[in-house]
């Protein structure tokens, strides 16, 4: 393995090596798995902060969505004085059109260098030792449509990661239905929010609930099932650990009524 993600390969590997040592005693042959689920949590807990001011600005979204709406209508035929107007609904309620995605810039290098680290036969010239982790007799290195193939124990232990990441998509999207419904103070009516959607993303990083159209934010919370597939396991058990986080983090802090009650205190 050569190149820029040599550097933070090797320190990745001696991190997930060491936790998976400290944890061997007391997990033995999942110590491996829980340094990745340990890891991940921790990425996460250090970009909490970050997460929290990505929901305020998402309901700051929603609350403008009939006005974002609006303009769409008005400067329809002038896309550049479109992009100036929204631009400025999204300053003046201290949130902008692509609120959401630094989480997802943030987390995607973890994501490449965890995938990179379970593809790698060597590290810094010797063997991958991390190779030979598993989790209930998979690989943590294996594909899932690869080695064993899909019909075998192997794929079990990644239907069980692909089922939970479906489960956690279909909490997504009901939650996400429920966000496009919800009116924010001033807004117009109790069904504005569904039928106007503009630009922004979610916490995680997929795009906002309230600026998008339906039907992608029904789609776009199942994205890592159909990742899962094509990443090795320990990748996969990465997403499920995130995007279980965001999940919880959109149910303790995305609720508007909650939001609202810390803006004001603020």
């Amino acid at each position: 393995m050569s190149g820029f993600f040599d550097v933070p390969v090797d320190a990745a590997y001696h991190v997930v090596t060491l936790l998976a040592n400290s944890l061997t005693p007391l997990l033995g042959g999942l110590a491996a798995a829980a340094a990745i689920v340990g890891i991940t949590m921790a990425v996460r807990l250090l970009l909490l902060p970050l997460s929290y001011r990505t929901m305020r600005g998402m309901a700051a979204q929603a609350r403008v969505a009939p006005q974002a709406q609006a303009l769409r209508k008005r400067y329809a035929g002038q896309p550049d004085r479109l992009q100036r107007e929204l631009a400025a609904l999204y300053a003046a309620e201290g949130t902008s059109m692509f609120a959401g995605c630094l989480p997802l810039l943030l987390q995607w290098p973890m994501f490449s260098v965890l995938s990179l680290l379970f593809r790698s036969r060597q590290i810094g010239g010797a063997p991958n030792t991390l190779l030979a982790h598993r989790l209930f007799g998979a690989p943590l290195a294996s594909y899932w449509l690869g080695g064993a193939g899909p019909v075998s124990a192997q794929g079990a232990v990644f239907a069980g990661v692909i089922a939970a990441l479906a489960v956690i998509g279909w909490l997504s999207a009901r939650m996400a239905a429920r966000a496009m419904s919800l009116p924010g103070p001033g807004a117009a009516a109790p069904g504005a929010h569904r039928a106007t959607a503009g630009p922004g993303a979610t916490a995680n990083g997929t795009p906002g609930t309230a600026a998008m159209p339906a039907a992608l934010t029904r789609v776009l919370p199942y994205a890592t099932v159909a990742v899962a597939a094509f990443v090795p396991l320990a990748a996969a058990l990465y997403l499920v650990t995130s995007t279980a986080w965001t999940l919880a983090e959109r149910a303790l802090l995305h609720r508007p009524r909650a939001l609202d009650r810390r803006d004001a205190a603020g």
